[in-house]
């Protein structure tokens, strides 16, 4: 067994010359940091064998900048070994200097030594976790003098200062939260220990980092209290009487792990995943954000260029650039409308482009505000819009901007804004206009945009206006448009699909909805076929003739060809956007959907939520580099999101988006204006560019507790790719593709519609004959976990020759299930008390149904343990969208933790169903579920639309497998009515038993108990682990792979009645929580460990 791919915590960070050096886990790797160097791995190499790093020191060299090999202490756990970093023919090579040595106690720190009569070269000292100092011969690979302080205590933190023995000082922090100064040569007491020279007091929790500047003699600490302290020490080796606190420094949400001090800031990283930037005076001069999970665990900095460098428990390493802090380059700016030269008070406000700010006022006047020239001018004044008015403007190609009105009387009133004497009226509605939206048609012409007019009763009027040049505005009726019936039926936003046949349109009730459009033709054709006249500026075009004012009852409409009703509830929908051959949708709902259209009908791919708090998403932004930012209100905040990144690029207190407010962005610059106070405020912003560079991508915020593999599929060059998924408590399930050829893993897509955290993943592929000749599979995947709910998706993976990972996948949300949505649905539940306590998913298992010719294909269903001590059946309807619980048994009365599908084949060639569940008392459950397989398929052909729950009855066998929990189980067919079951328990036992399957045929299963299982031979092997076992994995021919808490990967041979130990290696995976293993070649076999972090294998059998 050997790992190929280990993905875990970031526990130490180190910049060497213009490289950054990091550590995870046991390994070493190096990024270049040179300004145009592509930000990926230069080099990798296992330092440590079985302890995470958590430091790396450079040994200084004599001559700084000299182009020579650097020298680095790696230290972590009780290990310590130095490497050699080094140029060879502009390559990076890591060599082994000395070997890895184990000490006697815990390294804290490690100090790199001047060679002296006293100490021999490559001499470092180190920092113990017994609050010692040892002298430590690196060539030698022995301690040549350990020194003891008086203070006898456990260390949670230390920090050597001074190049010599003689003047080395120890600043060490104690379980008793103080600082605890000494220097290892001072002369020893009676009992061999050295007396301190100072102690500093003031934290109230233990002190997890240390940092001392010399150059002003400030000493900074950051402790469990959440705050970090600078203390005016002057010189270490000659301490004042009393050391006074300069500065304490709260702002971290939670513990405060690191502290850096630069020449004008100070940096902490913190539990809460934020990297600040302090100033001297304690002032956060910046906040960095951008991590998943509960924490940073390594922090460096390269003050030259101005990054600060951090890596987190997610497994990632981020950028930031404090020398380019968007702080000058920002600002809000108060305009200052209110005066007695300008009438009324602001009621809505547009940006027209970065530099004009237009506001129509509460009398009817409109009014433009010059952002170059600082001046309002008033453009035009109606008495007709003072009570109630609408206002969208678009941009044209010659610099205008051409604007719209509406008003509570139902007239339109369009203008050019450098025109607007030249304006015109329009009466379509007798009622008030509802909305207003602007869009631009494929193939239409530069001066021409579509309006969209909302009236009452659900009419949408499709006007085309058209500028001629000078000021000259045409106007072309082209359709009518019926919304479907609701009670606030008005239109919210629209956009055409890119072949312009099509209209996409969103509405107030949250409901998504395409209009067939006719076949535009040029603008002489369409005045040419006008048959009516409005004015000197209107001209009826296809269909019908229109009178305005439209009457209630309406003119002929068209309906919609495709519906979705509802889709973001009853906020309503914000944007539509069409992005490659996708639709996206944003509503006040929280969330953004993507779909797709085919053959005139709007399929639903998947929704996503892009961060937590952001409960009100206005529109998405697709870079041409692949990033989606989010705009969107969080609280009182406009908030502008990278979903790409994880961080807020922007964030301003506006007051919340129930105001009027208007955002644009250019190349150059992004503004935002709102109304507040009777005033307009406009912020800007002059730099567009993230904060932020991510040097490796991160993994999941926090523990991993469940993978599944997916499928498998090959790339150009007939490259195997690797497709399995990830569950966590970040609520998030993650597709990736691994590369067993290049040891890469790429993340394909993450999944979030969890609202709790993920438990179990299955799949089953189910790839078509025309899908495997193209190279393409195609799997269902099932996720379930916290608040019993249980979510459904189609992966679709294909080659893309042109993406790194080589996979192109599409993910189609198929359906989704929770036990209390009945509990959702109910009114007034607030006056009830819910009963039912909240379920968890600890298992599931996926199994087919045999085919049927009057299906098209087989059905799926879905065995869920739950922590309410019920096992349940699902079954998958996915024409309908939805998980139907079909069947349930409260049989083991605890918690259920594993469940494990099977069938076996009858003696006239048909299939039985068998379930294998295992509870916390150690015991093992096996059902012949085939009653009620076929009673649910027979109700699907049937197309009984609801079915009582069925009862899975009561085991047909059981068997007292292990003396508690058991925490993994495995199922494997053997010979024909032979099965092997492997499981793991708590107490690290595994237990193997071969059971035969005595199937009755179908014609017979009426019959009590269906079936019989017998137990032909069983062994169980005590203490295989020293703690829980938490994924077994049956291996063929004969072998057994075994992961536990313990930190073990085992590989078991089976034989007749025992279990022979063939190998173990050491897993760098803290918590393991499971394992997952697929082929992988002739005997080999891959296998994936996570738990704090991802661990992939190879293992040859």
């Amino acid at each position: 067994m050997e790992t190929e791919l280990l993905l875990a915590p970031i526990t130490a960070l180190e910049i060497v010359g213009d490289h950054l050096v990091a550590g995870e886990g046991p390994n070493v790797t190096i990024y270049a940091l040179e300004p145009d160097a592509i930000r990926s791995p230069r080099c990798f190499k296992q330092v440590l064998r079985n302890y995470n790093i958590h430091g790396i020191k450079e040994q200084q060299k004599l001559a700084p900048g000299a182009e020579e090999a650097s020298t680095l202490a790696v230290f972590g756990g009780k290990s310590l070994a130095v490497i050699e970093f080094s140029f060879q023919n502009s390559t990076v090579k890591l060599a082994e200097l000395f070997p890895s040595c184990e000490l006697h106690d815990w390294i804290w720190d490690v100090q790199w030594l001047e060679g002296s009569t006293e100490t021999p070269p490559n001499c470092v000292a180190l920092a113990l976790g017994h609050n010692s100092v040892a002298l430590y011969d690196c060539a030698g690979q022995g301690i040549l003098q350990e020194v003891h302080c008086q203070e006898k205590c456990i260390l949670y933190s230390a920090h050597l200062v001074g190049s010599r023995w003689d003047s080395l000082v120890l600043v060490a922090g104690t379980v008793f939260n103080q600082l605890v100064i000494w220097c290892a040569a001072d002369p020893a007491d009676d009992t061999g220990r050295v007396q301190p020279r100072g102690r500093i007091s003031g934290h109230h929790g233990v002190i997890f980092s240390i940092c001392y500047l010399e150059s002003k003699g400030i000493l900074a600490s950051a402790s469990d209290d959440r705050s970090l302290r600078l203390w005016g020490v002057s010189s270490l080796r000659v301490l004042p009487d009393h050391i006074p606190c300069l500065l304490v420094c709260y702002g971290h949400q939670s513990r405060v792990w690191s502290v850096r001090l630069l020449n004008d800031y100070v940096i902490s990283i913190g539990e809460d995943s934020a990297c600040l930037m302090w100033s001297y005076h304690g002032e956060i001069v910046h906040s960095f954000k951008g991590h998943k999970g509960r924490g940073l665990r390594a922090v460096a900095v390269h003050e030259a260029q101005g990054c600060v460098f951090t890596g987190g428990a997610d497994s990632g390493i981020r950028c930031w650039h404090f020398k380019e802090l968007r702080t000058n380059g920002s600002s809000l700016l108060q305009l200052n409308f209110p005066s007695p030269q300008r009438k009324g008070s602001p009621r809505v406000v547009k940006l027209a482009g970065a530099s004009h700010v237009l506001i129509v006022t509460d009398t009817g006047a409109v009014y433009s505000y010059d952002l170059t020239s600082k001046a309002w001018t008033l453009v035009l004044e109606d008495a007709a819009y003072q009570s109630y008015s609408l206002l969208e403007v678009s941009e044209l190609a010659q610099g205008d901007v051409l604007c719209a009105m509406g008003n509570i009387s139902g007239e339109v009133k369009l203008f050019l804004l450098h025109h607007p004497a030249q304006a015109k009226d329009l009466h379509p509605f007798k009622e008030k206009v509802h909305s207003l939206s602007w869009s631009s048609r494929p193939g239409q012409d530069l001066h021409t945009r579509s309006l969209f007019v909302s009236g009452s009763a659900g009419v949408l009027l499709w006007l085309e206006v058209f500028c001629c040049p000078p000021s000259a505005v045409t106007v072309v009726v082209k359709r009518c448009f019926l919304l479907p019936p609701c009670k606030h039926r008005w239109h919210t936003c629209t956009t055409f699909l890119p072949q312009g046949d099509l209209l996409l349109c969103g509405d107030r009730r949250g409901s998504l909805m395409l209009f067939a459009c006719p076949t535009p033709l040029d603008s002489e054709q369409e005045k040419a076929s006008g048959r009516g006249d409005f004015g000197d500026s209107v001209t009826v075009h296809d269909g019908p003739e229109l009178d305005f004012p439209m009457k209630v009852e309406g003119p002929p409409t068209k309906g919609p060809v495709s519906l979705i009703f509802g889709l973001h509830g009853k906020t309503g929908v914000t944007s539509v956007a069409c992005h490659h051959d996708f639709v996206y949708s944003t509503g006040r709902d929280g969330c953004y959907r993507q779909l797709q259209v085919v053959g005139q009908q709007l399929r639903v791919l998947r929704k996503q939520k892009p961060c937590k708090g952001l409960e009100w998403l206005e529109g998405l932004h697709f870079g041409s580099d692949g990033s989606t930012q989010v705009l969107g209100f969080h609280a009182t905040h406009f908030v502008l999101w990278d979903a790409s990144s994880n961080e807020t690029l922007l964030s301003i207190p506006c007051g919340g988006g129930h105001r009027s407010w208007s955002y644009t962005r250019s190349l150059s610059a992004e503004t935002f204006a709102y109304v507040k106070a009777g005033d307009v405020v406009v912020f800007q912003s002059r730099d567009m560019a993230s904060g932020q560079q991510v040097l490796k991508e991160s993994l999941h915020g926090r523990e991993l507790t469940c993978v599944c593999h997916v499928g498998t599929l090959k790339t150009s060059g007939q490259v195997p790719v690797s497709v399995f998924a990830t569950g966590s408590e970040d609520n998030m399930v993650n597709i990736l593709a691994y590369k067993a050829q290049f040891h890469t893993l790429t993340q394909l897509t993450a999944i979030g519609d969890h609202i709790s955290s993920v438990r179990a993943l299955a799949a089953m592929e189910r790839s078509s004959a025309i899908q495997q000749e193209a190279g393409s599979t195609s799997s269902v995947l099932f996720s379930a976990g916290g608040r019993a709910q249980i979510e459904c998706y189609c992966v679709q993976l294909s080659p893309d020759h042109g993406s790194t990972s080589g996979v192109l996948c599409q993910l189609v949300h198929l359906a989704s299930h929770r036990l209390d949505e009945q509990w959702d649905r109910m009114k007034n539940r607030h006056k009830l008390v819910k009963v039912d306590p909240e379920t968890r998913y600890m298992s599931i298992a996926v199994l087919a149904s045999p085919e049927d010719a009057e299906l098209p294909g087989p059905l799926l269903f879905l065995a869920a343990a739950c922590s309410d001590g019920s096992v349940r059946l699902f079954l998958l309807l996915e024409h309908a969208q939805k998980l139907w619980l079909v069947a349930e048994s409260f049989h083991h009365q605890r918690c259920v933790l594993k469940v494990q599908g099977f069938t076996c084949q009858t003696a006239d060639r048909g299939r039985r169903h068998y379930l294998a569940s295992a509870a916390t008392d150690g015991g093992i459950a096996f059902w012949d579920i085939t009653a009620t397989i076929d009673c649910a398929t027979e109700a699907v052909k049937a197309e009984v639309r609801e079915m009582k729950l069925l009862a899975l009855g009561t085991p047909v066998f059981t068997i007292q497998a292990h003396s508690c929990g058991v925490n993994s189980l495995h199922v494997q067919e053997r010979a024909s009515g032979h099965f092997l079951v492997a499981s793991g328990s708590d107490d690290g036992s595994i237990h193997i038993c071969v059971i035969e399957v005595n199937a009755k045929s179908l014609v017979n299963q009426g019959t009590t108990g269906g079936a019989g299982i017998c137990v032909l031979r069983k062994c169980s092997r005590l203490c295989a682990h020293a703690a829980h076992v938490t994924g077994v994995r049956l291996l063929h021919p004969d072998y057994l792979l075994s992961v536990s808490v313990d930190q073990r990967l085992t590989l078991w041979c089976l034989g007749e009645d025992s279990l022979s130990f063939v190998c173990s290696k050491f897993c760098h995976i803290a918590d393991a929580a499971a394992l997952e293993c697929w082929e992988s070649g002739q005997h080999g076999w891959h296998s994936v460990v996570c738990g704090q972090g991802l661990e992939v294998l190879w293992c040859q059998v």
